[in-house]
């Protein structure tokens, strides 16, 4: 799975901006970033809900065992959701990046968001090392299936952005 989308770079991109810069405009530049932030907005969100509906299924408890409470009182998906992040460059290399911010996930939910795209989730019962469940992520892929759908709604309005700087540029 890819850590994160990116629509950065391209011939395009680098042209306008060094255009921009040519014409000193921070009005301008201001503009195309927010304009370029809001292309990437609906993607965004668009990965927050997912991971936020995703549902995790396990086989349940066996004949004879207990249960008890959590050990933590985190909420799984939301912490998750709450790491997602967009940054936009205007600078040499002009462009948006969705992308997940491990810092802002506890430690030892790093590497969650890839574990569940995968589809199947081995974690200690209630903390306990010594029993372990797996719980299964049905459908896998919440990154990816996201990803794939929204790019290219998010390439055709960062080139629609583009089109209008160019012609404010003219």
């Amino acid at each position: 799975m890819a850590g994160s989308v990116q629509i950065l770079g391209t011939g395009q991109l680098l042209t306008l901006s060094r255009r921009m810069r040519a014409a000193g405009g921070p009005r301008l530049r201001q503009n195309f970033s927010r304009r370029v932030r809001r292309a990437a907005e609906p993607l965004h969100k668009d990965l927050q809900k997912a991971i936020r509906t995703q549902p995790l299924v396990s086989e349940g408890r066996k004949g004879g065992k207990r249960g008890g409470p959590s050990p933590t009182t985190r909420p799984l998906r939301s912490t998750l959701a709450g790491s997602i992040r967009i940054s936009v460059r205007s600078g040499a290399n002009p462009g948006a990046r969705i992308w997940i911010d491990k810092g802002r996930l506890p430690e030892d939910l790093r590497n969650m968001p890839w574990v569940i795209n995968d589809g199947r989730v081995r974690h200690p019962v209630f903390g306990n090392r010594k029993r372990w469940a797996t719980q299964w992520a049905r459908p896998p892929g919440w990154w990816s299936k996201t990803v794939e759908a929204g790019t290219p709604r998010m390439r055709a309005e960062v080139e629609r952005v583009l089109r209008d700087v160019r012609r404010d540029l003219e």
